[in-house]
């Protein structure tokens, strides 16, 4: 029983994550361009630090070349320093990059999702939409466990590599002090 009711509360997440995001921003489509992640022979990691410690996390290029290179420039921007994780789901994710700090914020633009291989295992990064497929911008989760019913409907593009300690004690409300991309 126990499991059944744990298995309909991460569906009627999954439905939330639906309608999370992008409700109040322009719904205008575009490719990031790929400046960013072509003037780098390194390396990237993202580096995100909060009161609670810090985050590492890869990108995945390959399979998220778009999304990854819109991360870039929004965090060479400055665009995620100082804001919040605004939604925590014990057992499920973390979710922040809502400039709003509501859920209901972006850049002002949407990006096309690339679906791909990889899978929401514990520490996956992905961005976070609303229903329509091609409407992320800004906000991304980190998965505190596996939650593979998200496979191939959200775009995966990083892996947190350190600092999954820090992730698991995040809650809503926490701040991004800083957000930058290491290059090694």
């Amino acid at each position: 029983m126990k499991r059944i009711l744990f298995v309909l509360a991460l569906a009627a997440t999954a439905l939330f994550f639906m309608g999370a995001g992008c409700e109040k921003q322009a719904m205008v489509t575009e490719n990031a361009p790929a400046a960013s992640v072509l003037k780098t022979a390194g390396e990237q990691t993202v580096v995100i630090e909060t009161a609670k410690g810090t985050i590492k996390f890869k990108f995945f290029k390959k399979d998220a070349p778009g999304t990854c290179d819109n991360f870039i420039k929004l965090t060479e921007k400055g665009f995620y320093n100082g804001l919040t994780f605004h939604r925590y789901e014990p057992g499920f994710v973390i979710q922040g990059g809502d400039p709003n700090g509501n859920g209901s914020g972006g850049p002002g633009y949407n990006i096309k999702a690339e679906f791909n291989k990889q899978q929401h295992i514990t520490g996956a990064v992905a961005m976070a939409r609303a229903q329509d497929p091609n409407s992320a911008g800004s906000q991304f989760y980190i998965c505190l466990a596996p939650a593979h019913f998200l496979d191939n409907n959200y775009t995966v593009f990083g892996q947190v590599t350190e600092g999954m300690e820090t992730v698991l004690k995040l809650r809503a409300g926490d701040v991004m002090k800083k957000v930058f991309i290491e290059t090694k």
